[in-house]
């Protein structure tokens, strides 16, 4: 497959792959790894592919003027569609609270529709609501592998926290670039998240928090910082806070 052909099948979306991924194996870690998470992760990808161009469908089909614009889409929809199905359905087989889940997601991905429809896809509320069924896998897999609500609400609330303060982070360093109110909502945010990881989530990840306000605070003033190093920066946290997550909670 060439490299063009990679790029339409998958997203362009890079950060998303760590929200996508840290959250379940946080969850995974933290109780017993099994097989069953395998093909979690699996079907977990999979929904995701399927979803992001049902939503490039739903842009393009309403705000393009090329009528095949948004059919280039419905192939991946398809396939990926048809390759989740059978493991979402030997999962639910197995356990058969997944579909819980899958209907507690349902509203939040409506919600990124409805954004992608009106092409406003980086609007910040976007941003913050696709962060919700991210982090949500986190008690989906501890769950999967003998764990209890009462394990994963504090793991959970430590991604829910870096995630969220991720997206507005990165918007001060790429589209809201020079903007003081965002540097503020920035700063302000993970103020706040360095104060409730110290009260509730111990000191690893309250040293994790302290490293996020201090970047939310430095960088932005830095001037002009290419897109790829912001990335990397942010894969880098990421691995510290599944890091710090498994040394708090595991």
């Amino acid at each position: 497959m060439s490299s063009r052909a990679v790029r339409r099948w998958l997203p362009n979306q890079h950060g998303a792959w760590a929200m996508l991924v840290v959250p379940f194996l946080a969850g995974m870690l933290l109780g017993d790894p099994t097989p069953w998470h395998a093909l979690l992760l699996l079907a977990w990808l999979l929904g995701y592919l399927a979803v992001f161009h049902v939503q490039q469908w739903l842009r393009l089909r309403h705000n393009s003027r090329n009528p095949r614009a948004a059919a280039r889409h419905t192939r991946p929809v398809r396939l990926f569609t048809a390759a989740l199905v059978p493991c979402g359905v030997a999962l639910v087989v197995h356990a058969p609270w997944l579909l819980l889940a899958a209907v507690c997601a349902a509203p939040f991905l409506a919600v990124n529709c409805w954004y992608a429809r009106r092409n406003r896809e980086r609007a910040l509320v976007n941003g913050l609501v696709a962060v919700v069924p991210a982090c949500g896998m986190l008690p989906v897999a501890l769950l999967l592998g003998g764990g209890g609500i009462a394990d994963a609400w504090r793991p959970a609330l430590a991604c829910l926290l870096y995630f969220a303060g991720t997206v507005l982070y990165v918007k001060t360093m790429i589209r809201e670039r020079g903007s003081a109110s965002y540097r503020w909502a920035s700063g302000g945010y993970h103020a706040v998240a360095l104060g409730v990881a110290a009260v509730v989530l111990g000191p690893w990840l309250a040293g994790f928090f302290a490293v996020c306000l201090g970047r939310a605070l430095a960088v932005p003033v830095l001037g002009r910082v290419r897109v790829g190093v912001v990335g990397a920066g942010e894969a880098v946290l990421s691995v510290l806070l599944l890091t710090a997550l498994l040394l708090s909670f595991g």
